[in-house]
């Protein structure tokens, strides 16, 4: 919308004239002063009618124009008259200057920061080079400058660098705008910086672009489980793990990761499983987040509890899933959808092996069992502390647990893995749906380990080596 006195006024008349009712207002001036974001409910054609008329009144605009605010360090020295030759450029160029800062600090020179709003970033390259002939010239990520800079045209050109990282679609670019907006609304009323917010969803967005491809470079490790069955090991840098389970005989896998990596990864199974294209291919999911379940179509069968499925369905409907039912989790859950391209699973693929236990009183409730070669495992489904639906497989008689993101070995993260890690806390507040629950469940799993030497895999972090004496 134009930044004008009633601007906001004359889209609220157009929607009470057609009977329109607003169910969610965002709008931050020193964010961005064009962007107004309204979630409005009404009849299609009460919409269709809403369009036009906010189509007359000049908004809408699809704002496809690449303008916006480029903030640029001048290294000035300290002298009278060295910002003539700098302001004189700027008018050359026509470029509005939108904001100014710059204090003598006790040395030769003064940092001038001023931010131009440009309509044509073609200039401001030729700008540069020749303000460069005048002074030393940075240019200041407008992400983590920590400020606000009036008259930016702030989310489109927020939505296009993540969209030139990775390619996203008109539609996706579309959704990630609205997604990105509600984040930095929902944690501005829990207190976070706008700025913190966008800062992490751009570097979540950086992590997943460089970890494709040549960049994607998981950790992997081979146990020995039995006599019968070894264990692969994929750890990626952003995302859950996936567990291969081989024998001679059957090929099990435990979670799938993000489905940004469905080459790389399929890469990775093929050379662990040189027949993998051609034998029956069975998923068992731990719990139905999106880092979990990106690759789930890959597979002729996935076995689930009954909540998890029904939150896979939900999503197939193009319903909320259990965690986007979360006000909190919603944005990031649809951003992270969004970036890595997930689509959830066909319902017919779906197998519910074990009881559902509608409303469990413990923190963790045996389910059932579940069988793989000459592994035999008693599955417990958690009571929701992370997520409603996720289970664990203990094995008792090989000493081996399976425990999802109940319990994930943070002290085994690399590197990559760790930073990934310490953004969606930030963006959702916790990962987990009820923290206090989620340590109950934690323990209580360490509680049910029997005397002996054990092998946790967690769904981030190396194996964990746990020994109960």
């Amino acid at each position: 919308m134009p930044n004008h006195i009633g601007a906001f006024l004359k889209a609220s008349k157009c929607f009470s004239t057609l009977g329109i009712n607003i169910t969610r207002v965002s709008y931050d001036k020193a964010v961005d002063s064009h962007m107004l974001f309204l979630d409005v409910e009404g009849t299609e054609e009460q919409l269709r009618e809403a369009d036009a008329e906010l189509e007359k009144l000049g908004y809408l605009q699809n704002n496809s124009s690449n303008s916006g605010v480029v903030l640029l360090e001048f290294h000035l020295r300290d002298i009278p008259g060295s910002v003539t030759h700098i302001l004189e450029l700027i008018n050359e160029f026509s470029f509005n200057i939108s904001y100014i800062n710059s204090q003598e600090n006790g040395t030769d020179f003064q940092h001038f920061k001023m931010g131009l709003y440009v309509e044509c970033p073609e200039k401001i390259t030729e700008f540069i080079a020749q303000a460069e002939k005048i002074c030393r010239v940075r240019v200041i990520d407008y992400n983590s400058s920590g400020r606000a800079y009036d008259n930016s045209i702030f989310y489109h050109a927020f939505v296009r660098g993540i969209s030139q990282m990775l390619e996203l679609s008109d539609e996706q670019k579309q959704r990630l705008l609205v997604s990105s907006n509600l984040a930095m609304q929902t944690l501005d009323e829990q207190g976070l910086s706008p700025y913190r917010t966008f800062d992490s969803i751009s570097k979540f967005a950086e992590l997943l672009a460089k970890s494709v491809g040549d960049g994607f470079v998981p950790r992997l490790s081979t146990h020995q489980i039995s006599e019968k069955t070894e264990l692969i090991l994929i750890e990626p840098p952003c995302g859950s793990n996936t567990a291969i389970l081989k024998s001679s005989r059957k090929l099990l896998v435990i979670d799938s990761g993000y489905a940004c990596y469905k080459t790389e990864m399929l890469n990775l199974l093929r050379t662990a499983v040189p027949e993998f294209d051609h034998i029956p291919k069975s998923i068992l999911v731990t719990h139905a987040d999106v880092d979990h379940c990106g690759l789930l179509d890959l597979f002729d069968e996935i076995i689930a509890s009954k909540k998890t499925a029904d939150c896979l369905i939900r999503e197939h409907e193009g319903k909320d899933g259990f965690r986007e039912q979360n006000p909190i989790h919603k944005p990031y859950i649809n951003i992270c959808k969004i970036l890595t391209a997930y689509r959830p699973p066909l319902p017919d693929k779906l197998i519910t092996p074990w009881q559902d236990i509608e409303s469990p009183r413990e923190p963790l409730s045996q389910i059932g069992f579940f069988d793989f070669e000459d592994l035999h495992f008693e599955v417990y489904e958690g009571k929701g502390g992370h997520l409603a639906g996720e289970i664990v497989l203990i094995d008792y008689t090989h000493k081996l647990a399976f425990t999802g993101d109940i319990y994930i070995n943070l002290h085994g993260l690399t590197a990559e893995q760790a930073e990934y890690n310490q953004y969606a806390p930030i963006l959702m507040i916790s990962v987990d749906t009820d923290p206090k629950l989620c340590g109950e469940e934690r323990t209580a799993i360490l509680q049910r380990l029997g005397v002996g030497e054990w092998k946790i895999f967690g769904s981030h972090g190396a194996k964990k080596d746990y020994i109960v004496k």
